[in-house]
């Protein structure tokens, strides 16, 4: 879901017939439940998919701090405004947990960021919406992070060591940050009316671009098979989807919000609620630039890649002098 618009970057899925022995045995490694390691023989496109997923995953923990950031200073109480912190402190941590996981696989991060800058990797639409309203911070808690834990529980069990290790502390702390959405969602469905109207606008707001959060339709979505036959994706985007709102619904409920979704039913043969698709023109059209903060993001990054100039340099210069110093010692 942070990887919305990865494709696979090797061939198309070969049978066990086309393969190579490597490549067989490589894939037996998979289907055995092995974890494949930095140093061990993986395809390429392997690589590259894991390069692309990953990368667009850290680049997504990264912006996704500029949302939730929007309202540190203005946070209620005191006790929210620290929740708060540490919740962006989070995402700076997992996005750093998660450009090591790559950097494994023989990519530094300069270039990752370098791709982020030019467009050629993205990160999770979501994250070119606005934050309008304190009520906001709990959809994004509740819904976004309930989303995103929805997909990343799984991909503890991803077949690449470091990405899946690196999934069980993020997955712990995301489990954090949806509570803490909800509690936020709770405390204004029971306060006053304009509470309950500004968490029930914030759901309106944040519910179909949470649903496009797992991906285009399976039936849209050409590059999955490849991804989950590398377990590299545990599960399709619909099966996802479906998931998330069979548990979130619910919830709303609960909270004695309406979910803004007229068709939305039970549907009792399948033991699953039937609900209405998303706006895929509007997610394609999210994705490729065009979103209400698409510009303001990606514009933040740069300048903070730009401020950080000096201290990137600094930090390499006394890496280069402690080198000389040892090598003179010896």
């Amino acid at each position: 879901m942070y990887a919305q618009m990865v494709k696979s970057t090797g061939k198309a899925l070969l049978s066990r017939e086309e393969m190579s022995p490597q490549e067989r045995a490589f894939q037996d490694r998979i289907d055995q439940g092995e974890k494949i390691e930095p140093k061990d023989w993986m395809p390429e496109g392997y690589r590259k998919n894991l390069i692309r997923q990953i990368g667009q995953h850290a680049h997504s923990e990264i912006v996704g701090q500029l949302p939730e950031g929007n309202w540190i200073t203005r946070a209620p109480t005191l006790e929210r405004k620290a929740n708060l912190l540490a919740k962006v402190q989070d995402e700076a941590g997992h996005g750093l947990y998660l450009y090591c996981a790559a950097e494994t696989l023989g990519v530094s991060r300069d270039q990752l960021f370098e791709m982020l800058h030019t467009g050629k990797m993205k990160y999770s639409s979501i994250f070119n919406y606005p934050t309008l309203t304190w009520a906001d911070m709990g959809a994004v808690g509740w819904l976004v992070d309930g989303a995103a834990i929805m997909n990343q529980v799984p991909l503890q069990r991803t077949s690449y060591g470091p990405y899946a290790r690196a999934m069980v502390r993020i997955c712990k702390e995301e489990s954090f940050h949806q509570r803490q959405g909800f509690q936020i969602m709770l405390t204004m469905a029971n306060g006053t009316e304009d509470q309950k109207r500004m968490a029930q606008d914030a759901l309106n707001r944040f519910w179909y671009p949470a649903l496009m959060m797992f991906g285009p339709s399976d039936k849209d979505s050409v590059h999955s098979a490849q991804s989950m036959a590398w377990k590299i994706k545990m599960n399709t985007n619909d099966e996802l989807r479906q998931k998330f709102v069979d548990e979130t619904v619910p919830q709303a409920e609960f909270l004695g919000l309406t979910v803004p979704d007229e068709h939305l039913t039970w549907n009792e043969d399948t033991g699953h609620y039937d609900y209405s698709e998303p706006d895929w023109n509007e997610f394609f059209d999210v994705i490729s630039g065009n979103g209400p903060c698409n510009t303001e993001r990606l514009e933040a990054r740069k300048m903070a890649w730009d401020d950080g100039a000096w201290v990137r340099e600094g930090m390499l210069a006394h890496a280069r002098k402690s080198q000389a110093r040892k090598a003179a010692a010896e």
